[in-house]
């Protein structure tokens, strides 16, 4: 029986080196964690699940905002809800709403 090594297998082009970005080298791991944390999403409680990045950005969106995490997400909650009849998957909505808000505020950083 021969084994063939398909490690490569469905890769287009030739292996090239990829430059280490120098933020990459300082890199917090501890930002990849996740945590769970128990949230009221409009009257019920729930536990949610992110890593500690998107907490970070959820406490920052909520400063803005002049409220607290939990009502910043009721809110996300109640209008994917009224606009779109709900989600599937909150966590990963959340998710996508935080990289959403941290590409505008990269934009609005770089145009000023």
């Amino acid at each position: 029986m021969v084994h063939e090594d398909r490690r490569n297998e469905g890769r287009v082009g030739p292996l090239k080196d990829v430059r280490i970005d120098s933020l990459v080298s300082e890199f917090d791991m501890g930002l990849a964690q996740p945590f769970s944390r128990s949230v009221r999403l409009n009257g019920f409680a729930t536990c949610l699940r992110l890593e500690q990045v998107y907490w970070d950005i959820l406490g920052d969106m909520a400063k803005v905002n002049c409220c607290s995490v939990s009502a910043l997400l009721s809110h996300v909650d109640r209008e994917v809800h009224l606009r779109h009849g709900g989600v599937k998957n909150f966590t990963g909505l959340v998710r996508v709403v935080c990289v959403v808000h941290s590409l505008k505020e990269g934009s609005c950083l770089v145009m000023a």
